[in-house]
This record gives structure tokens, C-alpha cells and sequence, in this order.
């Protein structure tokens, strides 16, 4: 019994092959090359797809061995160990190419947005919620992609009431590495026990911020009327109110139709903080028409991991006991000051594997 080619067994294969030839096309055009953006992201299509094709044509050598290998053991039972073999070596690729070719969200190889807020907890909380921040900065270093603060309201003790941060992967960055791929599980709210350094009983306390992460757009990606929106311009501060500019270089923007408002104060000109303003606003408008459009659905499914409700809590951070624990998959560590250093791999690594089990359960996307 022979099997089946890559195109019968995986139906998607002769799309995706016929994808990659045309973005190898494309990425040869020199007129391509002129819109930095237009091959950015060619570039990280060309990168996704590479290592799914590659498998797709393994597979089908494999096979082509595998037919070989049977009809020799016909002719000769010597060679029936070679059968085995090569049959091992076609089970291996088939869990490879399931796992390359589970259903994906396509902003995972965008970079992000990372806001977080303070919440219950009062100044312990914004204390929290740069520890937050410092840990994913921490993280970045370590992968080597770069951290932007857009905007920041910070306190006098040096916690942040809201901070948002883009994201950026380096020019190295692996497909499977990109900010918003990994970062996106972790949306909701940060649970922190410990004693704050405002406590003068020694007493712990529990506290908690905010997390959203937001898929970074282009600016073409999302249409917005300038019509719709609301720009208010006013004096930007510092802690405690102070001025720490003379002119109204601080911008807010309202989107009228949704409500939604962003702000950014942290650049020196209005143009910037606009420019830094209108990036946040497209990332809040695609991450609201994403959940809108997931509510809608009567068959939206509801990811164990996938969130990016701050209403929902996901994680406590317990400082006495130096423990981690992500409530949605059950994973514990007794490691706290080291995730707190920024070394998240084992976390972000099982929230990946739940997350791909569940894709893993659905009909094959790329």
C-alpha cells in the first residue's frame, strides 16, 4: 500500500507551495524593495512559509523512500528493517507538519503594543505594574528585540499608572519569536501578594495591574476618517504634576465612533506624540473589531490562554513563597525572582504548547 503525496495528505500544501513561489517572485522585484514596509512583511510571509514547504517536500521524498524501501523488501526480507526506518522517519514529519500547519493567527509575526495599568492596590500596584514592564523589557533584551516607551504616567515613587511600550523584533528574530506571537498570552490581570514598601506593619498586601497586548498595524492596514476623531492637545507632566514642558506638546486622541481614547506625551513635538498616538489607536481598533468579531461568532471558541480582557485574572506573582502561577494552564515555579529577571522561557514555552494543542484540534490553516 503506497501513501499518499503531500498534496492529498496535507490539502492545503499545493496553496502554500504556490504562496512561497510567488513571494520568492516578489522579493525578487527590485520595485518591491522600494516599499520598506511592503517587503517587511513579504519578508516574514517568506519566512513563515519556508520551513512548512521544505517539511511538504521532505515529506514527499520520504514517501518516494518509503515506496523504494517496500518494493526491495518484497524481492528481499532483508530489507523489511529499512521499511521500518523510513516509516519512522514519515511519522516523525507528519507531527511536524501538524504542527506547522495548525490554524495560526495571522498577527502572530507582527510586533506589539504592550499596555499595562495599574489597578487595585493603589501605589503598590503602579510599583507592580513597572516591575511588569521591567520584566518584559528584561525578556527583550534577552531575545533581542527592542523596547519603545509610546507613553507613560508615572508616579512619585516610581511605578507607572498606565505605560505603553511597542515592541520590535530584531532582524534576527525567528518566525516563531515575534513579539506579538509570544506576548499575546498575556492579556488580562497580574495578581501580585507581597509586602508593599509603603507598609510599614510588615503586612502583605494584594495588588494587581492590567496587561493588554496589542498586534502592531500598519498604517494602511487600518482605514480611519479624520473626521471621527477628536484631537486635544495640553501640557505635558511629570510625577506629582509637575511641568515638564513649556509648550502643549501632549496629544489625546478620541475615536468618536468607539470611544476609545489614547494619549502620548513622551516625545518632544505634538507631530510626534500625534504620530505615536494615531499607532496606539490602529492597534486598540484592530484588537477591538478581533474581540467584536469573536463575541459575534456563535462558535467563537474560547481559548484557555488566548485574552486580552484585563478583567480576567491570569496570574498571581506570590513573593513570599517565591512562587509563579498561570491560572489558565495550571503552571507553577518556585522561580519568581528569576521570571521577575526577565527569564520567561519555560512560561511563554507551555502557554505555547497549550495554545497549540487546541490548534492542533482544528482543520488545517496556515
Amino acid at each position: 500500500m503506497s501513501e499518499p503525496t503531500a498534496a492529498a495528505a496535507f490539502p492545503a500544501a499545493p496553496r502554500l507551495r504556490d504562496e512561497l513561489s510567488e513571494l520568492e517572485s516578489q522579493l525578487a522585484d527590485p520595485a518591491v524593495h522600494g516599499d520598506a514596509a511592503l517587503a517587511k512583511r513579504i519578508g516574514r510571509r517568506h519566512a513563515e512559509l519556508t520551513p512548512v514547504v521544505r517539511a511538504l517536500d521532505e515529506y514527499d521524498e520520504v514517501v518516494g523512500d518509503l515506496a523504494a524501501a517496500r518494493e526491495l523488501a518484497d524481492e528481499d526480507p532483508a530489507f523489511a528493517s529499512e521499511v521500518d526506518a523510513v516509516e519512522e522517519r514519515r511519522v516523525v514529519l507528519v507531527e511536524r507538519l501538524a504542527r506547522l500547519m495548525a490554524p495560526r493567527d495571522p498577527n502572530d509575526s507582527a510586533d506589539a503594543l504592550l499596555e499595562i495599568k495599574s489597578g487595585e492596590g493603589g501605589e503598590e500596584s503602579a510599583l507592580f505594574a513597572a516591575d511588569l514592564l521591567r520584566m518584559y523589557s528584561r525578556f527583550a533584551d534577552h531575545v533581542g528585540w527592542k523596547i519603545e516607551i509610546l507613553d507613560a504616567q508615572e508616579t512619585d515613587l516610581g511605578g507607572y499608572r498606565s505605560v505603553t511600550a511597542a515592541v520590535t523584533a530584531g532582524t534576527k528574530t525567528a518566525p516563531e519569536q515575534m513579539p506579538y506571537g509570544v506576548l499575546k498570552f498575556e492579556g488580562g490581570v497580574h495578581r501580585v501578594q507581597r509586602v508593599p514598601v509603603t507598609e510599614s506593619q510588615g503586612r502583605i498586601h494584594t495588588s494587581a495591574a492590567g496587561v493588554l497586548v496589542m498586534p502592531e498595524v500598519e498604517a494602511e492596514a487600518v482605514e480611519i476618517n479624520p473626521d471621527e476623531l477628536r484631537i486635544d492637545v495640553y501640557r505635558a507632566s511629570g510625577p506629582g504634576g509637575q511641568g515638564v514642558n513649556t509648550t502643549d506638546s501632549a496629544v489625546r486622541i478620541t475615536h468618536l465612533p468607539t470611544g476609545l481614547q489614547v494619549s502620548c506625551q513622551n516625545e518632544r513635538s505634538q507631530l510626534q506624540n500625534r504620530d505615536q498616538a494615531m499607532r496606539m489607536l490602529r492597534a486598540k481598533l484592530v484588537a477591538l473589531a478581533e474581540e467584536q468579531a469573536a463575541a459575534s461568532a456563535a462558535d467563537a471558541r474560547r481559548s484557555q490562554v488566548r485574552t486580552v480582557d484585563r478583567s480576567e485574572r491570569i496570574r498571581t506573582y506570590n513573593f513570599p513563597e517565591n512562587r509563579i502561577s498561570d491560572h489558565r494552564i495550571g503552571f507553577k515555579a518556585h522561580n519568581l525572582d528569576h521570571v521577575l529577571g526577565g527569564a520567561l522561557d519555560d512560561l511563554f514555552a507551555a502557554l505555547a504548547e497549550a495554545d497549540l494543542k487546541e490548534r492542533l484540534a482544528e482543520p488545517d490553516g496556515q
